[in-house]
């Protein structure tokens, strides 16, 4: 925790009531709230009124149970319209889908995990393959990957350590040692390549945008199936086309106030 004078425990409090909201319920009840933001039931009654009143969250007038308000949207649209690799990458990713074919995407930086922020979807694809806002372990992902080899060693490693290891599909790789040698690798290659990783049967090409300082900030995905193109042809095809494309986002400077934070060192800084 915090413990900066700065630091303001009451909004701390309140955004706990609002990531109580995970993507896997779109109402949850009073106790719900109290429970996975860790608050007792009386000061998240507070918390949800004084969300409800401002937009954020919207109450059923029938269950008395809250879901995530419109407002919520209005942030994130303020988020992607001014941030600059958001705004350089959304014309670049329609010609990577016209060029390709595939569904494309940008995700950003965010230490040990990797968040979407764009994506272009490819004819014939499940809308939920990655929806713009989805969090992934940053290890889980190609892109992610290709983002940790910009980094060195010491630093992936802890990156690692503190991720959330889970298996999204049966293929998942949950070994650090693994991982941390496919990184090194990518090093010398310049992009990353997984099949099966998120989803079973689908095929990902990964490279990274860096800022100034060689900093990772951001990666581009193209994704294809297995069964529509052999893995060795996907990534003969597409790999360059994501370097050239990530190239020419690493050209962008971004502001030091949207750069990513890539550490707990960093995070805990006054």
């Amino acid at each position: 925790m915090d413990r900066n004078a700065l630091f303001v425990r009451s909004v701390e409090k309140a955004m706990r009531v609002l990531e109580a909201w995970r993507g896997d319920e779109l109402y949850l009840g009073l106790s719900e709230v109290a429970e996975r933001a860790g608050l007792d039931k009386s000061a998240t009654q507070r918390f949800c009124y004084t969300l409800e009143s401002l937009g954020y969250l919207t109450k059923d007038a029938r269950t008395r149970r809250y879901a995530l308000g419109t407002r919520v949207l209005d942030r994130s649209h303020a988020f992607l319209r001014t941030h600059p690799i958001v705004e350089a990458a959304s014309p670049l990713l329609l010609e990577l889908r016209r060029k390709t074919s595939q569904q494309v995407k940008l995700s950003l930086f965010d230490d040990t995990t990797i968040v979407y922020a764009v994506r272009r979807q490819a004819e014939h694809q499940a809308l939920a393959v990655s929806t713009i806002g989805r969090r992934l372990p940053i290890q889980a992902t190609a892109g992610g990957r290709a983002m940790l080899a910009l980094l060195d060693d010491d630093r992936v490693a802890d990156i690692l350590s503190r991720t959330e290891w889970k298996p999204l599909t049966p293929m998942t790789d949950l070994d650090a040692e693994a991982v941390l040698e496919d990184v090194r690798r990518i090093r010398h290659v310049g992009y990353s390549f997984l099949a099966d990783q998120v989803i079973v049967g689908e095929l990902v090409v990964g490279t990274a945008v860096s800022d100034a300082n060689g900093q990772p900030v951001a990666a581009i995905h193209i994704s294809g199936q297995a069964d529509a193109s052999p893995r060795g042809d996907f990534e003969r095809r597409y790999a360059p086309l994501a370097s050239e494309a990530a190239q020419y986002l690493s050209r962008y400077e971004i502001p030091d106030g949207q750069r990513p934070i890539s550490s707990v060192a960093e995070r805990e800084r006054p």
